[in-house]
């Protein structure tokens, strides 16, 4: 039997590895981050006019964007740069947190976890293509279409990219929702019945969503709040078929340990 001296320093022993290991993980984390921001920066400005292409097609003749600050033409583009190298990096950050974690869970743990992680990258993705492709010109051709009479409508560049780096992270999240309905599935929080039961609470609320984050105008309301609500029937015929095959592996772990014993 070990003494607790010895006991005692084994916790302290593995404690100081998982501490260097996760030093490990996020310098790797950091570095990634950096090396990706090296090309985004030398492309600053390029990344700023996509960025901004949906806003500037869509301007009266003779309007343009402008700078209110000396140092925005400068530091406005290499923030967006730092915001899409962070982006960029994501799946190789998120793959570091994986690999740390990952010792900790069971097998059955690690055949959730991967997929959902996986899902979680390419939907966050998603939610930003859909928000850039579909959403912006939208937008911005209502708020165009809107300027008074009288009123030269020259947005500053600073006020936009922050305007759509708030909206890229609000479809970001949103379209995470198979996800998240998933998870409190699985971790037995809200069962499939009860999401089943509420969905007509839930489309109600996707277009009060919608009608505060987009335009007060129908089109852009649809627009936004229907791939929500199909991602949440999307994700309740996920969270469905994970429940049923954790049953199932369940039961066949059930069935080896009775024949193991």
């Amino acid at each position: 039997m070990p003494s607790p001296e010895s006991s005692e320093t084994l916790a302290e022993g593995t404690l100081i590895s998982h501490l260097l290991e996760l030093r490990t993980r996020l310098l790797r984390s950091v570095v990634a981050v950096l090396i990706v921001t090296v090309p985004a920066m030398l492309y600053a400005n390029d990344l700023f006019g996509f960025v901004a292409r949906p806003l500037i097609k869509v301007l009266p003749k003779g309007s343009a964007m402008i700078s209110t600050s000396v140092m925005a033409p400068l530091t406005t583009p290499f923030k967006l740069a730092f915001y899409v190298a962070l982006i960029s990096a994501m799946p190789y950050v998120l793959y570091q947190v994986w690999a740390f974690i990952a010792p900790g869970l069971y097998r059955h743990e690690k055949r959730f976890a991967m997929p959902l992680l996986v899902s979680s990258i390419a939907l966050f993705y998603a939610g930003i293509t859909f928000c850039y492709y579909v959403i912006f010109p939208i937008m911005f051709a209502f708020f165009t279409a809107t300027t008074p009479p009288g009123v030269q409508m020259m947005t500053d560049m600073t006020q936009y990219l922050d305007f759509v780096l708030v909206l890229f992270l609000a479809f970001g999240i949103a379209f995470e929702i198979p996800v998240a309905i998933v998870l409190l599935v699985i971790t037995g929080l809200v069962k499939v019945e009860t999401l089943t039961r509420n969905r007509g609470y839930v489309l109600i609320g996707v277009f009060v969503q919608a009608a505060v984050i987009v335009p007060p105008d129908v089109l852009s309301q649809t627009v936004m709040a229907l791939p929500m609500y199909a991602l949440y029937e999307f994700g309740i015929l996920m969270a469905r078929i994970l429940s049923k095959r954790r049953a199932t592996d369940r039961a066949e772990q059930q069935n080896e340990e009775k024949a193991g014993d």
